[in-house]
């Protein structure tokens, strides 16, 4: 696919997620694995549910733009870390729900146990199953939360997705759309278990 194909997708993923207010304002950053070593990320400072071509940058996997004058995502390398690690990812989406962001201020981590909807994360086939989302904390030094989620991710390679303590969801997935589905199983799953 080319980078207005990419960048549509994640346009319509913007308007999505701020429709159901997952994405106020400028929060959240969205990205699509462009080769071994490339991305397209969304600018520094955009709104996620008014998303335009211009607001898009390609990086390297080192989180350095190429070729733009816009800044990038302050959390690019969080997205880094997702390509590098799995080269299977081809699309990185984040997210500040209410849910998410109540929910990882107050757990370690969140246990997700019953629902259907877990069948849409890899490796379940079942209703029938369960999966912990970690939570981090919250850190300033994005090289160093990246590294710590790096960590993690080496020690648990069947981590589905994580959480930012009161910050917001990191899910991925092959394309956009299916990091899409996965957002949108998560962010349901998440409110089901703050209303519970």
């Amino acid at each position: 696919m080319n980078i207005q194909t990419y960048s549509q997708q994640l346009i319509d993923a913007g308007r999505l997620f701020h429709q159901r207010g997952w994405v106020p304002a400028t929060g959240g950053n969205f990205s699509a694995r462009l080769d071994a070593g490339r991305m397209l990320i969304t600018a520094s400072g955009c709104h996620k549910g008014e998303l335009t071509p211009a607001d898009f940058l390609e990086a390297g996997f080192d989180g350095v733009p190429i070729g733009a004058a816009r800044k990038a995502s302050y959390e690019t390398l969080l997205h880094c870390q997702l390509y590098r690690h799995d080269a299977a990812i081809g699309a990185v989406l984040h997210t500040h729900s209410i849910a998410n962001t109540v929910l990882s201020r107050r757990l370690r981590s969140i246990r997700l146990a019953g629902y259907e909807l877990l069948k849409l994360l890899p490796g379940i086939g079942t209703h029938d199953a369960s999966v912990e989302v970690p939570v981090f904390t919250n850190d300033q030094d994005i090289a160093r939360l990246s590294a710590t989620v790096d960590a993690h991710m080496k020690r648990h390679p069947a981590t589905p997705a994580y959480l930012i303590a009161g910050h917001g969801l990191y899910a991925w997935g092959a394309d956009v759309a299916q990091a899409r589905w996965r957002v949108e199983a998560l962010e349901f799953m998440f409110e089901c278990e703050l209303h519970s």
